[in-house]
């Protein structure tokens, strides 16, 4: 796929300068400290695990503020990845976001995994509609379709296939996530991609917040129910 990586790019960022950005939305358990007044990178940590976060997200951050140089102290804002994306994984970076805002009383700030990868994609192709779209299982696809001033025009929403591959084609969009691949195969045309990953970089999340203003507490994008339901048979009948 036609696709580069480039470095965060430079912003004045309306947030605290020292932020810190982590993201489970995926396999991946990432954390960055991201210097919003440079627009620079400071250090990070990122380990592919595909579960436990629980167990090695206070690592990952740990690693990271390690690598740059700074404390928990340091930092004015906290970044996490609300997804769409693994339950678990989502559950655990959000409650360690906010425990950690709540904490160090700095704000916390969430960043939809579409929205990161939407970002990524625009980092190689400037001024172009982004389509991200992600597997979200049995055959649904997530998706959120940004225009060419990265304005979002639809989502984030689960949608088919087919729906996913119209706005596609209808908008000539460029394609990222881990279904982009299919959308394209499935619209029949030649497309440009951006990261075709779960997730975006774990320093796009980190630049978004920064040109965020803080307002409600994150809380994990859920599009569907999760697979596990309880078991109803273990019910004890209410008492008349």
């Amino acid at each position: 796929p036609r696709y580069a990586r480039y470095p965060p790019l430079k912003g004045e960022g309306k947030v605290g300068a020292m932020i810190l950005a982590i993201d489970c939305s995926g396999n991946l358990c990432a954390a960055c400290v991201y210097d919003a007044e440079v627009g620079k990178e400071l250090g990070r940590n990122v380990l592919d695990l595909g579960k436990g976060h629980a167990e090695h997200l206070m690592g990952a951050i740990a690693g990271a503020l390690g690598e740059a140089g700074i404390a928990y102290a340091d930092l004015a804002t906290i970044a996490v990845s609300v997804g769409p994306g693994s339950f678990t994984g989502l559950r655990v970076g959000v409650a360690t976001a906010r425990g950690l805002a709540l904490a160090l009383k700095i704000p916390a700030i969430g960043v939809t995994t579409l929205e990161a990868l939407a970002a990524e994609a625009r980092q190689a192709f400037f001024n172009r509609p982004v389509l991200a779209v992600l597997d979200g299982g049995r055959g649904e696809n997530h998706a959120a379709l940004y225009d060419e001033l990265a304005v979002l025009r639809y989502g984030p929403a689960v949608t088919t296939l087919e729906g996913a591959a119209a706005m596609a084609s209808d908008r000539a969009a460029v394609l990222a996530g881990n279904a982009a691949q299919r959308v394209a195969e499935a619209a029949g045309g030649a497309f440009d991609f951006g990261p075709l990953a779960p997730t975006a970089d774990i320093a796009v999340y980190a630049r978004l917040a920064a040109e965020k203003q803080p307002g409600e507490k994150p809380k994990p994008l859920y599009l569907r129910d999760a697979d596990a339901k309880p078991q109803a048979g273990f019910v004890l009948p209410r008492a008349h």
